[in-house]
């Protein structure tokens, strides 16, 4: 199956690639994914308020730690595969976000100081029955400007995003492999 992501982001920058093995099934894993949140991880939350604290020493914070709702879900094909996007001036202390409603708006050009982020989830075959989780990170800067702003930005923050996604990962495995709640079988048909 060809990679989701190259629909919205063929051409990038910038990337970051992350996987694991889940012994559950796809279904059950790509609804951990859509529901995850940075909240529920400690670290995670900490994290992004360090990022955050210029913002807030400088009077421009947000109402809200920013957080997978802020991007916008471009598409999702079933069990197999998941892109959200995001558009912004990323190394900004408020991370210049613009508003990007839908997919047409995602795939729109820029012709400002932004740049784009997908970040992508798929479900590949893996090995002994399990399921593969990939999620990838794709950066693309519209305009020389913006990747010189970028990529100094890029390498600061890369080891933490490197670490959310792989907390973020071990999460998804967790809440997937776990038998359902009850509440949760109460669901089931």
């Amino acid at each position: 199956m060809m990679n989701l992501l190259d629909e919205f982001i063929p051409r990038f920058d910038f990337s970051e690639r992350h996987s694991v093995d889940i012994s559950a099934p796809a279904s059950r894993i790509m609804n951990a994914v859509a529901a995850w949140r940075n909240q529920d991880d400690p670290l995670v939350r900490a994290a992004i308020r360090l990022r955050e604290m210029p913002a807030r020493l400088l009077g421009h914070a947000r109402q809200r730690n920013l957080d997978l709702t802020d991007f916008t879900l471009l598409e999702r094909r079933g069990d197999a595969a998941l892109v959200y996007g995001l558009v912004g001036a990323f190394w900004r202390a408020d991370y210049g976000l613009c508003d990007i409603p839908t997919t047409d708006a995602f795939l729109t050009p820029c012709h400002d100081d932004v740049c784009k982020l997908a970040l992508g989830f798929s479900i590949q075959p893996g090995p002994h029955g399990t399921q593969l989780l990939v999620t990838e990170t794709r950066v693309f800067c519209a305009m020389d400007r913006a990747r010189r702003r970028f990529t100094p930005y890029w390498y600061l923050i890369r080891p933490v995003s490197g670490l959310i996604r792989r907390r973020m990962l071990a999460t998804i495995r967790e809440q997937s492999e776990s038998p359902p709640s009850h509440h949760q079988r109460a669901a089931l048909p």
